[in-house]
This record gives C-alpha cells, structure tokens and sequence, in this order.
C-alpha cells in the first residue's frame, strides 16, 4: 500500500476517514441509521480537527464537514467533504478528499419514528473529485436497517460503490448504541470493507455521544484498523447541530417535531438525520 510512496501513504490516510460504501455517516460513525432530517431543517455534522495515524504517517483532518437538508418529507439532500493536513514527510501537504453529493429516503417508517418494528432508508449519490487527490468521479449506493429496543439501538449499513479510481467496493456495517434515553450513551461499531483487488479493512470504533441539549450533540471516538497488514489509528471528536431553513419559527420552536431519534438531535423530539460517508478509496 506504500509502494507508491507519499501519495499512496495519503491515499491509505484518507480511507481511514471514509469507507467507500458511501453512506453519509453520523458522527463519530462511518456509518449511519435509517432517519432523515426534517422537511425544511438543516443539519450539519463538524469534526473541527481529528488525528489519524497510520504506520509512520500523521494526518490532521481540519475541518470535517457534513451537511443534510430535508428537502421533502422523508428525503434529505447531503454534501460532504473533508480539509486534510498532511504532518509527515512522504505525506501531501493539504487536499481535499472525501467529497460527495447525496439523496436519502425513509423507504420504512419504523423504530426511529416511533412506529413498529424496523427503519428502512437508502441513500445513493455521486462521489466528486477533489483537490490534489482523489481524481475523477464515482458514485455509490446503501442500503440501512435500524431497530430500536428499551436497551439500546442497533443499525446495519451495506453498501457497494465504483470508486473515483474506478474500484468496486463492498462494504458491510454495524453499529450498536446504548440507551436513547439516557444523556451520555456509549456507542460502538466495526465494520468490513473490500475494495475490489486494492485491500481489505477491518475496523472497529469506541466512543460516546453527549446529548447537550435537543439540537445539539458532541461525541468522541477511538478508532483502531488493519488494513492489508497495516494498523491503523484514529481519534475523532466533533458536534452536530441543527436549525430550521425555511419552515421559520415553528420548526426552531419544535412545533413541527414528531419523531424523537437516535442521532438528529433535533429541535424539540429530535427528527432524522442523513447518511452517506465518501468512499474513494477505502473506508
């Protein structure tokens, strides 16, 4: 995976961020659950900076950014892209990888909506080029099922992709999170990724999620990875907000809430939120 030097060392740093299955995660996940953002709410999801070591070289990712937009009732629209900082020798000085466009949909209102049995989503899109790495133009595809229990959630991700550098790329996720209930619940999630005759990547996450208050909530997670038979890890740290675009004072004032969710951290019960991590060139 180093054979090509620097830019391959990047390369194998950026995968690090983002599986290539694509789905638009929640943080601090790679992948994500079956919600959307409400009709008329934004949502953004902040890494301002996360460390990423993998073998000798350091990589600071500042900022990672997420955007959703519930654009229609059980759709939201999402744009992502993360600042990387290359702090080694070997490793390129800034690009900027893991861009993409996005369309989410609620297929099942379930658990997460308050309604029986399990929540059905899918996202699909387009993976975009970007600045000093990542040429060229993919595009992916997911599929998401979560279910809800007093004692916790759980979520599973699959995903399949054609990577900027024109790999297929598979993917299979899950995540498990404590009680929705409580203020700070402690979460995990492991995943396994193949991009198609470049690597494999076993991965597994540590962490928690601090619901500050309805709109708002901070994590933290520890990663650690092999990938072919390199380690690999990561410590992510960020927030996720949310504020009413264009249905004005009744969505910010929680009036137009009617679901409590896992992860939106919504206004007044917390609508759903988006899904659909970059992929390039691994996870």
């Amino acid at each position: 995976m180093k054979a090509v030097g620097g830019i391959a060392s990047f390369a194998t740093a950026a995968a690090l961020t983002c599986w290539c299955g694509n789905v638009h995660a929640y943080r601090p996940f790679d992948g994500t659950d079956a919600a959307v953002a409400e009709t008329g709410e934004m949502e953004i999801e902040l890494g301002p900076v996360e460390y990423l070591r993998e073998g000798s070289a350091r990589t600071l990712f500042a900022p990672n950014v997420r955007i959703n937009y519930g654009f229609s009732p059980g759709w939201e629209a999402v744009l992502e892209g993360i600042v990387a900082h290359g702090v080694t020798a070997g490793v390129p000085g800034t690009s900027l990888i893991g861009n993409g466009a996005f369309v989410k949909g609620v297929l099942r209102e379930g658990s997460l909506q308050e309604k029986p049995g399990p929540s059905i989503a899918t996202e699909f899109g387009i993976l975009l080029p970007g600045i000093n790495e990542e040429h060229g133009a993919g595009a992916s595809f997911a599929g998401i099922v979560s279910q809800r229990w007093s004692w916790g959630t759980v979520h599973v991700n699959g995903a399949a992709a054609l990577t900027q550098g024109r790999h297929a790329d598979l993917l299979i996720d899950a995540i498990v999170e404590g009680p929705h209930e409580w203020v700070v619940r402690p979460v995990a999630e492991f995943f396994h990724e193949r991009d198609i005759g470049q690597f494999q990547t076993r991965s597994a996450l540590v962490g928690a999620i601090w619901q500050v208050q309805d709109n708002i909530a901070v994590d933290f997670g520890l990663r650690g990875a092999r990938v072919n038979d390199q380690t690999a890890g990561e410590i992510r740290a960020g927030v996720t907000f949310a504020f009413g675009v264009t249905t004005g004072p009744d969505l910010l004032s929680g009036h137009s809430g009617t679901a409590d969710h896992p992860r939106r951290y919504i206004l007044a019960h917390g609508q759903p939120g988006g899904f659909a991590e970059r992929a390039a060139k691994g996870f």
